[in-house]
C-alpha cells in the first residue's frame, strides 16, 4: 500500500451578520465570515490537506475565488469534488483530523454534526473524521475575534 500524508491551513475574517458555517454545519452566531464561497475555513483546511496529499495543488487552483461559479458555493460541495478527484487517481481517505482555532463561540455543541457532515462529503465513516475546537485564550487575531483559522491533516491511500 501507498499511503501520502497531506497538511492544510485556512484563514477567514469575520464581520457582523454574515453566516458563521464551520465544518458544514451553520451555527448560530453575531459574526460570519468574510468570503468568496460560504467561508468554511474548516472544510477548506481539509480540502488543502487531501489535495495536498496527492500533489494535486491547493482548493485556489481547482476553485478560484475569482469565478462566479463558487460565489457562495457551500462548501461541502467543493470538498466532494475533492474526494472525488482523489478517487478518479485511484486514493481513497483513510482519516482527517483539523483544530478549529477561535475565541467564540463555544464549539463543542457542534463538533459531532460537523463531523458527521464532513464525513457525508466525502463518502467515508464518522469514525474518520476528528473535528477539534480550541481558543487562543484572547491572544491573536482568532482570540480578538477578528477571525478564525484552522489547520488540518489527511491521510490518504492506494492500494
Amino acid at each position: 500500500m501507498e499511503f501520502r500524508i497531506g497538511h492544510g491551513y485556512d484563514v477567514h475574517a469575520l464581520s457582523d451578520g454574515l453566516r458563521l458555517v464551520l465544518g458544514g454545519v451553520e451555527i448560530p452566531h453575531t459574526q460570519g465570515f468574510v468570503a468568496h464561497s460560504d467561508g468554511d475555513v474548516a472544510i477548506h483546511a481539509v480540502c488543502d490537506a487531501l489535495l495536498g496529499a496527492a500533489a494535486l495543488g491547493d482548493i485556489g487552483l481547482h476553485f478560484p475565488d475569482t469565478s462566479d461559479d463558487y460565489a457562495g458555493i457551500d462548501s461541502k460541495l467543493l470538498l466532494g469534488r475533492v474526494a472525488a478527484m482523489l478517487r478518479e487517481r485511484g486514493y481513497e481517505i483513510g482519516n482527517v483530523d483539523c483544530t478549529i482555532r477561535m475565541q467564540r463561540p463555544k464549539l463543542r455543541p457542534y463538533i459531532d454534526a460537523m463531523r458527521a457532515a464532513m464525513a457525508g462529503a466525502m463518502g467515508i465513516d464518522t469514525e474518520r473524521v476528528s473535528v477539534k475546537a480550541t481558543t487562543t485564550e484572547h491572544l491573536g487575531f482568532e482570540g480578538r475575534e477578528e477571525g478564525v483559522s484552522v489547520s488540518a491533516v489527511a491521510l490518504i491511500f492506494r492500494s
